[in-house]
């Protein structure tokens, strides 16, 4: 059976690198890791779509191509019921992991994240899964530091990411696309207990 991994932020060129487009900018990198195909724009599903094989796996990759607030709209063109949701991994960039984490986890809740938010209420259910990739800053100890207020929050997730940010997301990047991997092949309890 058939996965469905989307990858969470906004379109646009002047969103290119910022925070809250973690979670595409990871799968962009996941689809060119995993050699699947092209990007190809879906002009009914408002998405950009990319897929393949992982092992004996079909894979498709969702690159929602309307503002986060709206990712639900593209989503529910792939995931027709709430059982298809079972088979849907969303990746996106969190406030509540540092920088340089990455967590694992199934039928939680938004956590304030309206690109999760949106695809709750377009496929009716939590039964997902979610990749969430941390964003925010740490102190050298390792504990979080995590933006306060609407206002210092918005200006954060939509900064871009400093140079030596990128290095370490690289690294991220490379565990989720693993964790992916290990999703679609061996199943998400495998995933959760490799990579949480």
């Amino acid at each position: 059976m058939a996965w469905i991994f989307v990858g969470l932020g906004n379109p646009g060129y002047e969103y290119e690198g910022t925070r809250h487009n973690t979670g595409r900018m990871t799968l962009e990198y996941f689809a060119k890791a995993s050699k699947l195909s092209d990007w190809k724009e879906d002009m009914k599903a408002k998405a950009l779509v990319s897929r393949g094989l992982l092992g004996k796996t079909l894979v498709a990759l969702i690159l929602p191509n309307t503002f986060m607030n709206k990712s639900g709209v593209a989503v529910a063109k792939f995931v027709k019921s709430a059982k298809a949701a079972e088979r849907m991994a969303v990746v996106y960039d969190d406030l509540d992991l540092p920088l340089g984490v990455m967590k694992i986890s199934y039928n939680r809740g938004s956590g304030g994240h309206k690109g999760v938010e949106s695809i709750m209420k377009a496929v009716k259910t939590k039964k997902f899964t979610r990749v969430r990739v941390g964003v925010s800053p740490s102190t050298a100890s390792g504990a979080i530091r995590k933006p306060v207020g609407d206002k210092v929050v918005v200006n954060y997730i939509l900064t871009k990411f400093k140079p030596h940010e990128l290095e370490q997301l690289k690294t991220v990047f490379k565990k989720v696309s693993r964790a992916l991997q290990v999703i679609a092949t061996e199943g998400l309890p495998r995933a959760m207990n490799q990579f949480n």
